[in-house]
């Protein structure tokens, strides 16, 4: 082969390697967002790097053995037993530089390594002799690799099989910190789903137009119903049609970031078709500070809605317990809250106003109010929001 073909061959190899490394890098990336595809991507970069297999590991500092959340092309999990054999040279493994290839081999002598049971009984009957490894994240308590055995055919790692390696694993590595991300952000919403479930108040997240974004368990149950609320065409809709328009015109303003509706939003009062009263607080979820945090939001409002009651089922333990009430004086207090006055009380207690009196003046005395009115409040402002 003369000088110009030569080089030809060797331009047309290096543009067909950088042309595999593009599209090995986009497939990683892929990865990153659907993990279902990590199996093919790892199939695809053992290919590149020179090698049979490969996997992602993580292994807790100290600890013998990793756990494998991705591979391919060799038998799993790689048997702990066995691992403590070579336990102080796989180590090197996890503790190298980030990113800088490292083998097995490295670590120690390819005929050492041939006599441990490991070789013996693990990696010899599937034809691997060695192993390049990269390492992707490491923290005081946990390292994350990412490696590629080498099969007989392949020979020991090389010069070609490290510089491979350099080339991919950064990307390797950034798609995993990408797909920890989506997995923090995954987790964060559930998380945040679940409390909104735990609410007792029915709650709704929609846009400037109405339309229903989510909805807890609570407002799934009053949107159950077609009571007082319901779900037409997706568009969050309150069944009386004043109340409907007012809710619309909220929902148009908070999508405006209008200042009229205030950042404490306002209450729009519904009833029920047995009469029973409900109430809905709009906060707006585009104005002040979350408009100038310059994020489009698609959710324009949140709705909360409950009945026109006081919620006191979970109160009384931590009253009782905040002022140093009897049993009786609680008794009195949820009466007054539930009943009314003294005299009803008295009438429900079957006892003498006075009696009543003596527990109420005590009431006062203990809780610092001077209203049987001011004990309502107290009362209510010890109610919890969540579902019992």
């Amino acid at each position: 082969m003369n000088t110009v073909s030569h080089l030809r061959s060797v331009s047309e190899g290096a543009f067909h390697n950088q042309q595999q490394l593009s599209d090995l890098i986009g497939i990683v990336y892929d990865a990153a967002i659907d993990p279902s595809l990590w199996q093919r991507t790892l199939e695809r970069v053992a290919l590149f790097v020179g090698g049979s297999g490969a996997g992602l590991f993580c292994k807790d500092v100290g600890v013998p053995h990793a756990a494998i959340p991705h591979s391919v092309g060799f038998e799993r999990p790689l048997p702990v037993a066995l691992f403590r054999q070579i336990y102080s040279a796989a180590e090197g493994h996890f503790l190298g530089d980030l990113e800088v290839p490292i083998a097995t081999t490295d670590l120690m002598p390819f005929a050492d390594y041939a006599q441990t049971d490991f070789y013996r009984q693990w990696a010899e009957p599937q034809g691997l002799v060695d192993f390049l490894s990269a390492v992707l994240d490491r923290t005081v308590i946990s390292s994350a690799i990412f490696g590629v055995f080498r099969h007989k055919r392949n020979g020991m790692v090389d010069d070609y099989a490290r510089r491979q390696m350099r080339l991919i694993a950064p990307h390797i590595r950034r798609a995993v910190l990408i797909g920890r991300l989506f997995e923090f952000k995954a987790a964060e919403l559930a998380t945040f789903v679940d409390a909104l479930d735990g609410l007792g108040a029915g709650m709704y997240l929609v846009d400037a137009a109405g339309r229903l974004i989510h909805a807890n368990a609570a407002g799934n149950a009053i949107l159950g119903t077609s009571d007082i609320l319901s779900s037409v065409g997706g568009r969050l809709a309150a069944n009386d049609a004043q109340v409907d328009r007012a809710l619309r015109d909220v929902f148009a303003a908070a999508g405006q970031g209008d200042a009229a509706l205030g950042n404490k939003g306002i209450a729009v009062p519904l009833i029920g078709s047995d009469g029973e009263r409900y109430v809905a607080h709009a906060l707006p979820l585009t104005s002040g500070a979350r408009r100038r945090a310059g994020v489009v939001h698609t959710a324009a409002a949140a709705l909360f809605v409950r009945k026109a009651a006081l919620a006191v089922s979970s109160a009384p333990q931590a009253i009782g317990s905040a002022f140093k009430l009897t049993p009786t004086e609680l008794r009195v207090l949820l009466a007054i809250v539930e009943v009314g006055g003294i005299p009803e009380v008295a009438i429900a207690f079957g006892v003498a106003d006075t009696t009543i009196r003596t527990h109420v003046s005590r009431l006062f005395e203990k809780t610092g109010t001077a209203r049987q009115a001011d004990l309502v409040k107290l009362v209510a402002g010890y109610a919890t929001p969540l579902t019992d």
